[in-house]
């Protein structure tokens, strides 16, 4: 194992290998800019932060675009990317001026940015409550104002530089001692319980 001396002598390169070890989702945060058109970016950076009210917060690099955009506009969409989405994580990842054209997306009344409809297994549209620079990202709080899920759809992951999915759901295996040592009657079946599915740089 390579051990940082200390905490002053860690350089980037541990840091990514740390981070690197620690699996995510996968996300594009998305705004529709002063004027008028959208923006988006791929953000593995996210985490919930309270229940009360419901608050989740985004990192972005400040050079971005999406960023200046969310910044002014204090609003966002962030879409949960599904198991199929990789084509778009790369895509909002790769900084491609017509990123836009090449995904689906719609903007009804109450969005905070464009919900990519297709890709998306979960989007949540907020307002920006707080945003701190820290080094060269900026940590953007959302409000979440409403939540949109298609529980049939599973999370794109992200970890060890490389792209994953989630599982498909096992049959659970029996804890209860009793559930091994009883078999079931031959009238009646004993059928274990599905377990359930679960949801949750350079990409930001």
């Amino acid at each position: 194992m390579r051990e940082a001396a200390n905490t002053n002598q860690t350089g980037q390169d541990d840091f990514r290998a740390l981070m690197a070890g620690f699996p995510t989702g996968v996300a594009v945060v998305t705004v529709v800019s002063a004027d008028g058109s959208p923006k988006g970016i791929t953000c593995s950076s996210v985490c919930s932060v309270t229940l009360a009210p419901p608050t989740l917060l985004v990192c972005v690099r400040n050079a971005s675009p999406t960023l200046a955009a969310v910044l002014a506009a204090r609003r966002f969409t962030l879409n949960l990317l599904d198991h199929n989405a990789r084509p778009t994580a790369e895509l909002f990842a790769s900084g491609d001026p017509r990123r836009f054209e090449r995904a689906e997306w719609t903007v009804d009344g109450g969005a905070c940015g464009p919900h990519l409809v297709r890709d998306a297994h979960s989007i949540a549209d907020c307002l920006v409550s707080r945003a701190d620079r820290v080094g060269d990202h900026t940590v953007v709080m959302g409000a979440v104002q409403r939540v949109l899920r298609r529980e049939s759809r599973r999370p794109l992951l992200y970890g060890l530089r490389r792209y994953s999915v989630w599982p498909e759901p096992q049959e659970a295996v029996p804890t209860d001692i009793t559930d091994i040592a009883e078999p079931a009657s031959a009238g009646h079946r004993h059928r274990p319980a599905l377990t359930a599915e679960t949801a949750s740089h350079r990409m930001s």
